[in-house]
């Protein structure tokens, strides 16, 4: 059992609500949630002479593409998202990679997860609801080529 704060600070998990969003250079863009942060790879099955007997072999293949979904509060003076998607024209797009730091109660990042060349692929406008009080949440859907995560320090 963790008995100093060096011990608890070494062993304990990290809490998932302190984290940074940056998109190429700017983290000034504050997100709600985040998620779709999976590294994953296509399964290929290999039947040889043998696949009666010992059953097919299968091996990891190519990664799949990352699909990430971003949501933040919809504030008047920020339209950063949607200025985004707006740059898709006819099978090209301003891609970008996006990194995602989960940080300690210091404001250092501990894991990075890094999204390369993503790009937006939806935009999702809140659900509107006369009875309720609730933040109108935009959603963005983006894929990346590849996912590199990083534990720095």
């Amino acid at each position: 059992m963790a008995t100093t704060p060096d011990d608890i600070k070494a062993t304990y998990p990290l809490p998932v609500f302190f984290y940074r969003v940056t998109i190429g250079d700017d983290d000034s863009h504050a997100f709600s949630e985040v998620s779709g942060l999976s590294i994953e790879y296509e399964t290929i099955t290999y039947r040889d002479g043998l696949s009666y007997k010992e059953g097919a072999k299968y091996m990891p293949g190519l990664d799949t593409a990352v699909n990430l979904t971003l949501k933040k509060g919809i504030v008047r003076a920020d339209s950063y998202l949607l200025s985004w998607i707006n740059t898709i024209n006819l099978n090209t797009v301003e891609k970008r990679d996006l990194k995602i730091d989960l940080l300690d109660e210091a404001g250092e990042a501990v894991v990075s997860w890094t999204a390369v060349n993503a790009f937006p692929k939806k935009l999702d406008a809140p659900s509107f609801n006369a009875t309720s009080n609730e933040v109108a949440i935009e959603s963005l859907e983006l894929m990346a080529n590849s996912l590199k995560v990083d534990y720095p320090g």
